[in-house]
C-alpha cells in the first residue's frame, strides 16, 4: 500500500508542476477590474454579507491565486466564470452593489468593467 501511496504523491507533485498560471495579459486585467472593484465604492455580497471592494479584491485575488495553483484558468473570462461570479463553499452568487442602485450579479459587474478595461486599451 506504501508505493501506491507513494506513486499517487508524486503523481500529484508533478501535475502541480505543469499547472500553467494565467497569461500575463489576462492576469493584468484580472488584478485591473479587481482594482476598480476596490475603488469603486461598491460593496460586494458573498454568502449574505457585504464587503467593501477592498476586502471582495482580498477574498478574489486568493481565488485567483488557487485557480492558477491549480491551472484552472486560462483567460480573464474564465476567472469571472470560476473565481468570482459564485461562491464555491455555498454555490450562492455573488452581488455587487454600488450607491442607491439594486445589486447585480459580480459577474456582469465584472463584464462590464473588463469591456470598458479593454475599450480603454484600443489605440485611437
Amino acid at each position: 500500500m506504501r508505493p501506491a501511496f507513494v506513486a499517487l504523491a508524486l503523481l500529484a507533485f508533478c501535475a502541480s508542476l505543469l499547472a500553467e498560471p494565467l497569461p500575463a495579459p489576462a492576469h493584468a486585467e484580472v488584478l485591473s477590474l479587481l482594482g476598480r472593484l476596490e475603488a469603486s465604492g461598491c460593496q460586494f455580497n458573498r454568502n449574505g454579507s457585504w464587503y467593501s471592494g477592498a476586502e471582495a479584491k482580498n477574498h478574489l485575488v486568493r481565488k485567483l491565486d488557487y485557480l492558477e495553483g491549480k491551472g484552472l484558468v486560462h483567460s480573464t473570462e474564465q476567472f469571472i466564470e470560476l473565481g468570482a461570479s459564485t461562491s464555491s463553499s455555498s454555490g450562492k452568487d455573488y452581488q455587487v452593489k454600488c450607491g442607491t442602485a439594486e445589486a447585480q450579479p459580480s459577474a456582469r459587474w465584472l463584464r462590464r468593467q473588463l469591456e470598458q478595461v479593454r475599450g480603454s486599451a484600443k489605440p485611437q
